[in-house]
């Protein structure tokens, strides 16, 4: 049985416009241009850097149009903060190195039953979810292993663990010794520890998403360390009036090369209300004698898995990030053609692989030179 490292590196991602038409008017406040590059701000979340970037709010009561440039940006800036916020208190649910979160109570709790919130019973169905579909290969059990390497060495140097140390580990990864009931949880092997890094973030992009949705972000980008949420199609005015047939851009996410040291793109994928996860073996790796030793692990032996992936874009429509996060690591680790069937299998999900010879392979056309 296969899983993964999940605390994973995702790709760069490039985000570029092309027209389409959508269903939402926008315009200026009298002071910005039609050039409209939107308003960011990065935080650190979730052991990454995450980008939130808004390019058009609604404005249906009048009120943002009211506001001077200068209002205008802090009141985005606001309601990015507050999305970061969201960022914050799901990781002190779901972090396993945070010593109160959930997770971490329930991995200390000695087979104890936990009682926990509804999201994080949530996450937890969702990774039991792609033990199942993946027939294993995706298990968030892995904790124990996990806790052996460290793959987050910029120099790309980093130790082997011990066959004993790894033997060990393995023997408690099986994501069926999760017990749910209710809002209680517990793991019926005392030695078991989840590690939900493998589609946590997924989950967190999907609900950033929403509650800048809530709060009338009609235009914008979520990038959690590459767990890319696309909200709307790009607004060219930041002040959006309400629904109207009118040209708004398209955004593209461009997916890097991963062969390539300048950091080229393979090619783009248009996006309106999608999210894109990309997960590679190159950026988190280390080597010891000339052998490269990468970040996604096989259970059975604790070692990273035999694959010739070398990366993997998933994309579906918006809500679905967590199963995209849970879907590229588990494509990555099963390799090209046991990956592009399972995807096959799935409503809804396509994929593009880049496998160890450089060759690209997607479920669709839909990578754009």
């Amino acid at each position: 049985m296969l899983t993964q490292k999940l605390k994973k590196s995702l790709l760069t991602v490039f985000l570029v416009t092309v027209l389409i038409i959508s269903q939402t008017a926008c315009k200026s406040n009298g002071q910005n241009g039609s050039d409209n590059t939107g308003i960011s701000k990065t935080g650190f979340f979730l052991d990454t850097i995450c980008k939130v970037t808004i390019y058009g709010m609604s404005d249906e009561n009048g009120q943002l149009s009211e506001m001077s440039e200068e209002e205008l940006r802090k009141h985005c800036l606001t309601v990015i903060t507050d999305a970061f916020k969201v960022c914050s208190d799901y990781e002190k649910l779901f972090s396993k190195t945070i010593e109160t979160s959930e997770i971490s109570k329930i991995n200390k709790s000695g087979g104890m039953p936990v009682t926990v919130s509804d999201e994080t019973i949530e996450v937890l169905k969702k990774g039991i979810e792609y033990g199942d579909i993946s027939g294993g290969t995706f298990d968030i059990t892995v904790g124990k292993v996990t806790d052996l390497w460290d793959f987050n060495d910029e120099e790309h140097t980093g130790k082997i663990p011990s066959s004993a140390e790894l033997k060990e580990a393995v023997g408690h990864v099986n994501y069926n010794n999760i017990e749910i009931s209710g809002n209680e949880v517990r793991l019926r092997d005392t030695q078991t520890q989840i590690n939900l890094g493998g589609v946590a973030k997924g989950y967190i992009a999907d609900e950033v998403g929403e509650y800048l949705r809530s709060r009338g972000v009609v235009s914008g980008i979520v990038d959690l360390g590459g767990n890319i949420v696309v909200i709307g199609a790009k607004s060219e005015e930041l002040i959006c009036t309400g629904p109207a047939e009118e040209t708004m851009t398209d955004f593209k996410v461009g997916i890097k090369d991963p062969f390539s040291p300048t950091g080229e793109l393979l090619g783009v994928v248009s996006c309106v209300d999608k999210t894109v996860v990309t997960s590679g073996t190159y950026e988190r790796y280390f080597e010891v004698d000339g052998k490269r030793y990468h970040h996604i692990l096989d259970s059975e032996t604790g070692y990273p898995a035999e694959t010739d992936v070398v990366s993997v874009t998933i994309i579906a429509d918006k809500g679905k990030s967590a199963d995209c996060d849970a879907l590229s690591t588990t494509c990555l680790a099963k390799g090209v053609e046991a990956g592009m069937e399972l995807i096959k299998r799935l409503n809804g999900f396509e994929a593009i692989f880049v496998d160890d010879e450089g060759e690209i392979l997607s479920t669709s056309e839909l990578l754009k030179k």
